[in-house]
């Protein structure tokens, strides 16, 4: 018994492109990247949909790198967005009305934050002005055994 592969068919068949939501246009599109040793960027973006993006970048004094920017675009329902962002050596720390605040820390809490705060700097306090543990060198001298 022999198994044979089919022929390859001679066929092609072209792409076809489809077509589901309308192409949004660059309305802006200004990108700044970073020249020598500067580490500094910028770039600016925004879309004819309503969506907009800014961030500059740049290499700190402390060794690191820190950006800030925002972006703000309209959710499906209406609700306009703008969320500001700083990255640094904090961390990345974005502020926004749309996101959720804490609520403030109860007072029992705070109590509690003081207090340990207070026992700290009396710890502290007492360790500096005690005196530091001190031993005598061994002797070096023995008597004979007794038996």
């Amino acid at each position: 018994r022999s198994y044979n592969a089919p022929e390859p068919a001679a066929t092609y068949n072209a792409p076809t492109i489809r077509i589901g939501a309308p192409v949004v246009p660059i309305l802006r599109d200004e990108r700044n990247m970073p020249q020598g040793d500067s580490g500094e960027y910028n770039f600016n973006f925004e879309t004819g949909d309503g969506i907009t993006r800014s961030e500059k970048g740049g290499d700190t004094d402390e060794g690191g790198m820190a950006k800030e920017g925002y972006w703000k675009f309209t959710f499906p329902d209406g609700t306009p967005a703008v969320f500001h962002f700083v990255a640094d050596h904090n961390g990345f720390q974005v502020e926004s009305d749309l996101l959720p605040k804490a609520p403030p820390m109860p007072a029992h809490a705070l109590a509690q934050i003081e207090k340990a705060r207070l026992e700290d700097e009396a710890a502290l306090r007492s360790s500096a002005s005690s005196p530091g543990r001190t031993y005598a060198a061994p002797r070096n001298t023995y008597s004979t055994p007794q038996f």
